[in-house]
């Protein structure tokens, strides 16, 4: 097969080490030099640094519905990672392109900016616009604020947004809420020997993990349930722990994080009010009997909605036709459309390029036909767009 088109720019995006923690500015201004250069605007929505960037492109009338291309410039750490090559160089070989974030979701990134010069060539009937954003993968940060500015942004709004995380360019029309805290539990500190006189902070954050386990099993035991979810049923996760010095002192703090990730139909906030009624109405009060300045304290870190389209709704048929696919599926892992569709009232669906097994590993690649089915899906998404 041909290289694909988007090739030239995925070398130059990987070679960006937009990792969460760094600022994606120096992406932002070559992808804004970019499309300048193709005589497209650009909105750079940045945070109160200006060193963290959003960016938003429109082609096309601005007095009809369009759709929204919608794709994350941050990628995760490769710290502690082994890589065989550079994990900022892209290496092409074997019918795969291999790099930090080609999957997850550079690669298509570069699909919508190679095929800009394509959406130029004639006149659209509706809109494309094009929605980057940074602070994806810690909590979907940056697009809250270009999510917000919309209404400016876009004076008619898009019919539809288009979420290219990695499906295999298989349809997307579902996937999970999320919501994670960090939980932290003060105590107070003894000698190991006076223990009963002391309150272990690490015991009551035990109890509250096994409260959240329990939550967990019960969803698992009793649903609901969608068998169309890769895994079927809510679920309830603690990821880390930590507390104590020592042995012989009782532990006077402890923290743990925690997630619900939740189908559509189910609220997460009532799941996180269980358990702070748990820590609130029976843990606390035991504490302060011995500890009067003991307490449970809630952080939330993540809040991200469900997507949930309809199989028969106007984008899904659309996006189907345009992927050349009849099926569709539902996912556990979350993306940006749920904050499209409940924050900017905009119906989203996910399709794009890549695997998720190969997303966040060393040696993460995206394969090049995956990027040339991208291409010409985006092709086909122009002509409809001409009308």
């Amino acid at each position: 097969m041909s290289v694909p088109r988007s090739i030239p720019i995925l070398e130059r995006l990987v070679a960006f080490d937009t990792v969460s923690r760094n600022p994606n500015r120096p992406l932002a201004e070559w992808v804004e030099a970019y499309l300048r250069d193709l005589g497209v605007a650009v909105h750079r929505l940045p945070d109160e640094s200006g060193d963290w960037v959003n960016l938003f492109a429109s082609i096309g009338p601005t007095d009809t519905p369009g759709y929204v291309l919608s794709g994350h410039t941050d990628v995760v750490p490769v710290d502690d990672q082994e890589w065989s090559s550079d994990p900022f160089r892209l290496r092409v070989e074997g019918g795969r392109a291999f790099g930090r974030g080609t999957c997850d979701m550079k690669g298509f990134v570069a699909c919508v900016l190679a095929m800009v010069p394509v959406m130029l060539e004639r006149p659209l009937a509706r809109p494309l616009h094009i929605a980057l954003s940074y602070d994806e993968e810690v909590g979907c940060r940056g697009v809250r604020r270009l999510i917000a500015a919309l209404d400016r942004l876009c004076p008619v709004k898009p019919a539809g947004v288009i979420v290219g995380e990695p499906t295999g360019m298989e349809v997307v029309v579902a996937h999970k809420a999320k919501e994670s805290y960090r939980t932290t539990v003060t105590g107070t500190s003894a000698h190991s020997s006076l223990a009963p006189k002391a309150v272990n902070a690490v015991e009551y954050a035990a109890e509250l993990v096994l409260r959240i386990r329990d939550i967990g099993r019960r969803m698992a035991e009793r649903g609901p349930f969608d068998p169309a979810f890769d895994v079927p049923h809510s679920t309830a996760h603690v990821g880390q722990i930590h507390g104590g010095t020592t042995l012989n002192i009782v532990p006077e703090r402890c923290w743990f994080d925690w997630e619900f990730r939740t189908l559509p139909e189910v609220d997460p906030a009532g799941l996180v009010a269980e358990v702070k009624a748990h820590a609130e109405e029976i843990l606390v009060p035991a504490m302060r009997a011995r500890g009067p300045d003991s307490a449970i304290r809630f952080e939330r870190l993540t809040e991200l909605p469900a997507v949930d389209i309809a199989p028969d709704h106007e984008l899904t048929r659309l996006v189907k036709r345009l992927s050349g696919r009849a099926d569709h599926k539902k996912v556990a892992y979350g993306t940006e459309g749920g904050l499209f569709r409940r924050d900017g009232g905009i119906p989203a669906i996910v399709c794009g390029p890549g695997n998720i097994e190969q997303a966040h590993k060393p040696d993460e690649y995206v394969e090049l036909a995956q990027l040339a089915a991208c291409e010409a899906f985006l092709e086909r998404l122009v002509v409809h767009c001409r009308g």
